[in-house]
């Protein structure tokens, strides 16, 4: 294992973003036997160090490689299409346009039927929007692109949660 590897190689897999979860579960579990700071112990402190630094390295590419987002913006990063989603907002009107219609259906709802209703719109849209971005990413190779639908997916996210919440709300 090299540290300097990025997650894909890491965890041997291509470098895009279509992945089967099975195996990157499977490869985690394997890398985190592997480096599990107890195999080390008979080494000295030295090497349970190394171990457990080697552990908290597989679990950040873990993270970043098993949600489909977050896998999303680190593929366009290696691409060389950072994100930053902290000052680059500009978003097309018709998402916009989308999002304040859902925002206001969220304010409206009154009811877990009615909020059914939402998520289910906004969980068809995600999963357009994850395979317009595995297009993207695997097949046009352009992460530009790509970091578009990436910066749509983090407002659908906070949007899920924000329907969570109202949940929440109604039901107490």
């Amino acid at each position: 294992m090299n540290l300097q590897s990025d997650d894909f190689e890491l965890f041997a897999l291509p470098r895009q973003f279509a992945q089967e979860r099975s195996q990157i579960d499977a490869r985690w579990k394997e890398l985190q036997r592997e480096a599990h700071p107890d195999r080390f112990a008979a080494q000295g402190a030295a090497a349970q160090r190394v171990a457990m630094q080697w552990s908290v390295r597989i679990n950040e590419a873990y993270q970043r490689l098993k949600d489909p987002l977050k896998r999303a913006a680190y593929l366009c990063e290696l691409n060389g299409a950072p994100v930053r989603a902290e000052d680059n907002t500009a978003m097309p009107a018709s998402f916009l346009m989308q999002q304040m219609e859902w925002r206001e259906a969220l304010e409206e709802a009154s009811t877990q039927k009615e909020l059914d209703a939402l998520d289910d719109a906004m969980l068809q849209a995600k999963q357009g929007m994850l395979a317009e971005c595995g297009r993207l990413l695997d097949e046009a190779h352009d992460a530009a692109a790509a970091v578009q639908q990436v910066r749509a997916l983090m407002f659908v996210a906070r949007f899920a949660q924000d329907i969570e919440r109202r949940r929440d709300q109604l039901g107490q």
